[in-house]
């Protein structure tokens, strides 16, 4: 990236490559915080697949014991433990235990 003499606010070489060294810097943080995310993303989903397994297996045990109604009391507690996130909260808890209904292609 270069940084051009003539753009507004730049008067000297030092600033012009001061500013350059500070663009840089940021592409660098941004790439980084990118990686980041990434990796989370991937943890994330790991961790999702494994819930699901679990709900699965929680689902057939709950069936062959007769516990659906404590299965269910579950399920809302899920609803109330992602309520600090709003109504998003909210929507992530239902894909999550609708998810853990669902077989996920492996």
């Amino acid at each position: 990236m270069t940084v051009q003499l003539d753009s507004p606010g730049i008067e000297t070489a030092e600033q012009a490559a001061s500013t350059e060294v500070e663009l840089v810097s940021a592409d660098v943080e941004l790439a980084h915080l990118f990686d980041e995310i990434q990796q989370l993303d991937a943890q994330i989903l790991e961790v999702i697949k494994r819930r699901c397994e679990l709900s699965q297996l929680i689902g057939v045990a709950a069936k062959a014991t007769g516990h659906s109604r404590e299965a269910q009391n579950h399920e809302m507690q899920v609803l109330d433990r992602f309520t600090e996130l709003g109504k998003d909260g909210n929507t992530l808890a239902l894909t999550l235990l609708r998810l853990g209904r669902t077989r996920l292609a492996s």
